[in-house]
């Protein structure tokens, strides 16, 4: 065969792998739309006995008010009617539409403004005089409110008629509430409906990564007017940096998320939520938005641009000197995998502030032993012997005994780094003092996702995030393509400080010996008081559990069980209710598809 025969194959293979992952695409494209026209089917028909939910609401006395903040510009009149007919047709009464015209030039949008301001007296509308955009219309719609909280409506996108009711009602459970936000999901100018965003709980990680919480959102109004409104300069991300201007006074106890699609974001021709780089100078406001907000409260952070408009990546500062990070590797015989895997961390990691603690469970084999010779040369790594049965948790706490750094790190002996700064992303999270766990992301040895954090609830117990996802995919909404919290990452390669993991006890030895010992930790972790996260910037192979082989065995599958039972028992409330995750998504797959 000759070179041009060669390249017309080569070319025409290259063609059909192209074309088979257009049609996976356009097969999983069809399957979400199909699946969000059943949710809506059976989960929205279900969403009747509004005007009873607001009359149980309404014996508690007096209720908030929430002012709708909406600037306008020059939309199409047939749809700004609908938007302001959306509020108009809300379940709960109590609010007030604050509209300020920012000069435009259409007649028919001035007409069909009076004719609502006269219509309902809940309706204020101001008209300015000169165009200022939108952040300068949003502060002057500001002046005129008069509630408790203050949600934000564009002037062409829908609220569903129950919205502000389910937002009432979680004021009304809690008064500390700072920030509420809802689901959302995109709708086109016939009113089709499509792109459900079921959002996670609070995230802060992932909000300096992108505006996950977009719409609805609704402020208290105090702390929307003790930051200032909203910020010039900002325009196009402006509520991106609302919100990371009010993150210093936001926690988990006074945010909360409604997993309820409240919001129909309207996609026409040129909008954001038609395409997210249908207004590029969007993503230059949101790099500023995250730059400043790093300069004000985290001083030697940086941002970046992130994978995709609209999206960006916080760069962490490391000490000077770089903390030592302790490496524990448990292993037993198995030289054909532990030795890509040390070779690799020794070779191509870029921090040199590492030991490696070889933990030897028993190894009898002489080409293993003859390899924990070689090492012995090197100062980065030491062998501990280990010469009881295999436990994962008693392995690691032992390892973490012997261990001379700051940092500890859980490493399986079938790990291989595939980034050199793997770790020094890692290590950048861990010694933040707000967080605990580190996570990172694994791939099989195809290249498919292994690892892209834990997900609670799923399979029961817990199940890895995105699993056989293509190492190419961006994941659900950006979700593999940007740092975040989680309540819980593999114990296949984690990083904590020593500090941290001493302070929960480590891992369960005797209750939780192979399985979800590392998800129990999380959880300690997080119950302590810190944040969980993952990276997509540090990646590694994993041949997961190479080593140790399957659970086919009657005494593995007892012992699994065995297992299963205490994390429920210990953990069931918090596993079946995932704060990273929605409860409108499985818990049967991995792959964030609706639960129906």
């Amino acid at each position: 065969m000759n070179d041009n025969q060669t390249d017309v194959i080569s070319k025409a293979r290259r063609q059909v792998t192209l074309l088979r992952r257009y049609l996976s695409h356009a097969r999983r494209a069809l399957t979400r739309v199909n699946q969000y026209k059943r949710w809506i089917k059976e989960r929205e028909k279900l969403a009747t006995g509004f005007a009873g939910d607001y009359q149980k609401l309404a014996t508690h006395g007096d209720l908030p008010t929430i002012s709708l903040l909406v600037p306008v510009y020059n939309p199409p009149v047939a749809l700004l009617r609908e938007c302001l007919e959306s509020v108009i047709a809300q379940v709960y009464p109590h609010w007030q539409l604050c509209i300020a015209d920012d000069a435009s030039t259409d007649s028919q949008v001035r007409d069909c403004l009076l004719e609502f301001s006269k219509r309902d007296p809940r309706i204020k509308v101001v008209f300015r005089e000169e165009n200022g955009h939108i952040v300068k219309a949003s502060n002057t719609a500001l002046e005129l409110v008069a509630g408790d909280y203050v949600g934000l409506l564009d002037h062409d996108d829908l609220l569903a008629p129950h919205a502000l009711l389910r937002v009432a009602q979680q004021v009304v459970a809690n008064p500390e509430l700072l920030l509420v936000y809802s689901d959302e999901d995109k709708i086109d100018a016939r009113g089709k409906r499509s792109n459900p965003h079921f959002k996670p709980d609070w995230n802060p990680d992932l909000l300096l990564g992108l505006n996950y919480i977009c719409h609805l959102t609704v402020f208290r109004t105090q702390l929307i007017r003790s930051v200032g409104g909203f910020r010039e300069g900002t325009e196009g991300s402006q509520d991106h940096d609302l919100l990371l201007r009010c993150m210093p006074y936001l926690k988990n106890r006074n945010v909360t998320r409604i997993p309820d699609v409240l919001y129909h974001w309207r996609t026409i021709k040129g909008s954001t939520a038609a395409s997210p780089s249908g207004k590029d100078y969007t993503h230059n406001a949101g790099l500023r938005a995250v730059s400043d907000y790093l300069a004000a409260h985290h001083p030697g952070a940086q941002v970046v641009e992130g994978p995709l408009s609209n999206s960006y990546r916080t760069k962490w500062p490391l000490p000077d000197p770089l903390p030592k990070v302790s490496l524990l590797i448990p292993t037993r015989d198995g030289v054909n995998i532990l030795k890509p895997c040390v070779d690799a961390i020794l070779k191509n990691t870029d921090y040199t502030a590492l030991e490696v603690l070889i933990l030897d469970n028993q190894t009898t084999c002489p080409r293993t032993l003859a390899y924990f010779d070689e090492l012995a040369v090197d100062d980065r790594v030491a062998i501990h012997r280990w010469d009881h049965p295999f436990n994962f948790s008693a392995i690691n706490n032992f390892g973490a005994k012997m261990a001379t750094g700051d940092i500890i790190g859980l490493v399986n002996n079938d790990i291989e780094p595939i980034n050199a700064d793997w770790l020094r992303e890692m290590v950048s999270h861990a010694v933040r003092p707000d967080i605990g766990c580190v996570g990172a992301k694994l791939y099989y040895p195809n290249g498919a996702i292994q690892h892209a954090g834990v997900i609670l609830g799923i399979g029961g117990v817990a199940g890895h995030s995105h699993k056989y996802f293509s190492p190419n995919s961006y994941g659900y909404f950006l979700r593999l393509k940007l740092v975040q919290n989680l309540s819980a990452v593999t114990g296949a390669c984690l990083l904590v400080r020593k500090s941290v993991f001493d302070e929960v006890g480590g891992l369960d030895e005797e209750h939780l010996a192979i399985a979800f010992n590392d998800v129990d930790f999380c959880l300690k972790v997080r119950e302590a008081g810190y944040r969980n996260i993952w990276t997509p910037y540090a990646e590694l192979y994993h041949h997961e559990s190479a080593s140790r082989g399957p659970e086919d065995t009657e005494k593995n599958r007892e012992r699994f069980l065995r297992e299963t039972r205490v994390m429920r028992d210990r953990w069931g409330k918090v596993l079946d209710l995932d704060p990273a995750y929605n409860p409108n998504l499985t818990r049967r797959r991995e792959d964030f598809s609706l639960e129906l």
